[in-house]
């Protein structure tokens, strides 16, 4: 999507830090962070729900969430990590492009995520 921050990212048309780079996703540092260590994992195709996905999606996907588990030590999550998919307004969805959030990298509470504004 030409429109899409995230799809903008992957392209290199806006800058991030990135912290892991393949055919299938790109794993950055959140810019407002909630945690200690706050990553996004982007899958590299665009789709923004999980019911927009295939069946391809669905396995490149699933390659993605078993490559971020390997990933955690390396990201400083070696202790554990709050894995979030926002989906849709009242998930409090601001990116149109499915991502993952990977909070850590400290003892994380029941309201550690909450966003209220």
């Amino acid at each position: 999507m030409d429109d899409c921050v995230f799809c903008k990212i992957i392209k290199g048309e806006i800058p991030c830090k990135k912290y892991y780079d393949d055919e299938l996703m790109i794993v950055i540092e959140d810019i407002s962070p909630r945690a200690k260590k706050h990553f996004l994992a982007i899958p590299k195709k665009h789709y923004k729900y999980f019911n927009q996905m295939t069946d391809a999606d669905a396995a490149e996907l699933a390659a993605c969430i078993k490559k971020i588990g390997e990933l955690a030590p390396t990201l400083g999550l070696e202790n554990g990590f709050r894995f979030i998919v926002n989906q849709g307004d009242d998930a409090l969805q601001t990116v149109p492009h499915l991502h993952m959030h990977l909070m850590g990298g400290q003892k994380l509470g029941i309201n550690d995520y909450r966003r209220d504004d």
